[in-house]
């Protein structure tokens, strides 16, 4: 197998040697891709004698054979150990100005990565935001694991040992041949309409009423379907454009960017004439003010004592009402309960009164569901009964609904 291996500048460095090692004694074929800061950890003839591979870091070496995306075209894994909290920075955003930045773009092999940094740099929101980013992507997190750092320092960080990267990584290829093994284009030809995000109704030109909604389970679910070969409309509600990246790229996904709920209102309705399936993945405000500033209100005027709000169209509703026949209507439910049953006994109701096919209901909180790399749902099907239920990150999250939905495809 063609693995390559991109080394960054942790001084865990020195432990990918025997990573590299471990592959080649396995009998795979390594390419060793190191930053110019790794090279001052571990020496490029440390690098180019353990896997019997010439390494450089620029992309203007061997122009001529196009090596900046050869490496990565070629890949059928690619591991980034240590991964520092500045290359998982420039991973999120898309950064290729040497040659592991280029390769990792120009690959469509697994890609896994084990994080080694101090326990305060891994805590920090900006990585957090940025493991979710590649999460999202589909990018394996490996690690870290908990112990002793350099400087003496303690905690999570620390990068798991090599033999476990090199079990984790190579497992990521079982898993896609399992997947290759199964129906993966299972909604070929298919048209489907997702929406995601959260709306918001603006108060004046300054405020607005809003909610928490990333966006990211939305996404994910259009970037799911189109994998499986869905032509697919995605209605996104104020949503980051790095949730939107991949989405964009995707040949079988049109991104459609509304703000407010009227504005998804129509254009879901619009979306749903030609669709099989309706997914409303977006948090879509109950209400919104009755009268719109237009100029900002100010304390001074006391309009902002008192807003009078009125009752927005409960578009899901209106879509399962109007849907053609065959024609598959999925809702979503973020609720905040006291227990499990109450979780259930919501949906069940909220099913009911929105008349859809599917309800999946997920609990949400200060912590959990909205803006975090992880969810966990319970899909709700014909007279209330539990269906799925999902964990883990998103888009793992989204594959699980699919298949819900595929086996209730005509």
């Amino acid at each position: 197998m063609n693995i390559v291996v991109g080394v960054t500048g942790g001084i865990a460095a020195y432990k990918v040697v025997h990573l590299v090692r471990l592959l080649i004694k396995a009998g795979h074929e390594v390419t060793v891709v190191p930053t110019d800061d790794a090279l001052r950890f571990v020496g490029r003839p440390t690098w180019e004698s353990i896997s019997r591979n010439p390494v450089t870091t620029s992309v203007h070496e061997d122009v001529a054979s196009v090596r900046h995306v050869a490496l990565g075209q070629a890949a059928e894994l690619v591991i980034v150990a240590p991964a520092t909290a500045n290359t998982i920075a420039r991973m999120a955003a898309g950064l290729a100005d040497d040659l592991l930045g280029t390769t990792l773009l120009a690959t469509t092999a697994p890609v896994a990565i084990a994080p080694a940094m101090h326990t305060e740099m891994w805590r920090h929101p900006a990585t957090r935001a940025n493991i979710a980013v590649l999460r999202e992507r589909g990018v394996a997190i490996l690690g870290p694991a908990e112990g002793e750092l350099t400087g003496g320092d303690s905690g999570p960080g620390r990068m798991l040992e090599p033999e476990q990267i090199m079990d984790a990584a190579l497992a990521l290829l079982d898993e896609r041949d399992d997947e290759r093994d199964g129906d993966e284009r299972d909604l070929d030809g298919l048209r489907v309409a997702v929406s995601a995000g959260g709306t918001r109704e603006p108060l004046d030109p300054v405020r607005f009423l809003g909610n928490r909604s990333s966006g990211r389970q939305g996404t994910a679910l259009a970037l799911a379907a189109a994998d499986r070969g869905a032509e697919v409309v995605l209605v996104a509600a104020n949503i980051d454009d790095a949730v939107l990246a991949d989405a964009g790229r995707h040949p079988l996904v049109r991104i459609e960017r509304v703000g407010t709920a009227a504005e998804l209102g129509d254009a879901m309705r619009s979306a749903a004439e030609d669709a099989a399936v309706i997914v409303m993945a977006a948090a879509v405000a109950d209400y919104r003010p009755a009268e719109v500033a237009e100029g900002k209100l100010t304390k001074e005027s006391g309009l902002l004592e008192s807003i009078e709000l009125v009752q927005n169209e409960d578009i899901v509703a209106g879509l399962a009402a109007r849907r053609h026949p065959g024609q598959i209507v999925v809702a979503f439910a973020a609720e905040t309960p006291g227990d499990g049953e109450e979780l259930l006994a919501r949906a069940r109701r909220k099913r009911e009164r929105k008349g859809v096919d599917l309800l999946v209901v997920n609990e949400v909180g200060w912590n959990r569901g909205f803006e975090a790399a992880e969810n966990a749902v319970q899909v709700i099907g014909d007279a209330g009964a539990v269906l799925a239920k999902a964990s883990g990150s998103k888009r793992d999250v989204a594959d699980d609904i699919w298949d819900v939905i595929a086996s209730n495809l005509d």
